[in-house]
């Protein structure tokens, strides 16, 4: 039997998986398939490879040290077809996120890399296909709203946003010392984001304290909100890190509210776990983290 490339990148996979059901997962094959496939290269190099236990595989120390040229081969390979194709030879990476997110998270982040030595590709996707890109590989770093708990993939919280209101500069409301109370704006118009189910339990508030039939809009994705507010005189409930660039330019100004719980909107940065330095990743995740900060 001869060893292919694919061969070794699934070598590399269960190394940096650490479990051969976890490098399973990642190609959409089954368990057994991977095990089989690693016991035909383990009889064709003569070695065991992995030690194997309850929870996972370990790389031999033999197999630690074929992993250094498995690992180069597969770059050396990568970068011909590359060649071949006529693209950059910088790392190329895809980002994905929902769709919600997409200009909070792909705008600043690519403006903050556009310079960068990487290509970023951004696809705009839902969660499941998002998390199934992220085990297999075909995306390198994924945002979402929900911590997803899948073993194979690191998660961190990215941002714990507070749900503020806000309104327009010119808006009536906006000279008016706070704090307020929902019902001083009950009955203007409103538009809240629509950030998850805490949103549908503002609106019940919402509609507790107004006096008149008016209908209450909640809108995706947060621009949309943003524009409402500083175009058409709305009210909107929004996260606050969606509304910074506004709010720190004095187009929008935040009203605060008195008699509201305090709700929060968290985004997730999720990528696949790994054992491998991969400093094109490291790039992003640290951009990520400073725009957070």
């Amino acid at each position: 039997m001869s060893v292919s490339i694919a061969d070794l990148q699934l070598l590399l996979d269960v190394a940096e998986c650490g479990s051969f059901s976890q490098a399973a997962a990642r190609r959409s094959w089954s368990q057994p398939q991977v095990s089989q496939r690693v016991a035909l290269l383990e009889a064709t190099l003569g070695m065991p490879l992995f030690v194997r236990h309850r929870r996972g595989a370990i790389p031999t120390p033999a197999c630690e040290t074929f992993l250094v040229a498995a690992r180069q081969a597969v770059d050396a390979y990568e970068h011909g077809c590359s060649v071949l194709q006529g693209t950059p030879s910088v790392p190329r990476l895809t980002l994905a996120c929902l769709p919600s997110l997409a200009s909070m998270v792909f705008t600043p982040l690519v403006a903050q890399l556009v310079d960068a030595p990487l290509e970023i590709r951004c696809v705009a996707d839902h969660s499941a296909p998002i998390v199934q890109q992220l085990l297999s590989g075909e995306v390198q770093v994924g945002f979402l709203l929900k911590r997803p708990v899948v073993t194979g993939l690191q998660t961190e919280v990215l941002w714990r946003s507070p749900i503020v209101a806000v309104v327009a500069a010119t808006h009536p409301l906006a000279g008016q010392p706070g704090p307020h109370v929902l019902g001083d704006i009950a009955d203007e118009r409103i538009a809240p984001y629509a950030w998850g189910g805490e949103c549908e339990e503002l609106v019940q508030l919402i509609r507790q304290k107004r006096t008149v039939a008016r209908p209450v809009h909640t809108v995706q994705p947060a621009s949309v909100a943003c524009e409402l507010v500083e175009h058409h005189g709305a009210i909107s409930f929004l996260p606050e890190v969606a509304a910074r660039s506004a709010l720190e330019s004095g187009r929008l100004v935040r009203l605060p509210m008195a008699d509201l719980p305090v709700w929060h909107w968290e985004v997730v940065m999720a990528y696949r776990a790994s054992r491998r330095l991969d400093p094109a990743r490291s790039q992003v995740l640290e951009a990520a983290r400073a725009l957070a900060a």
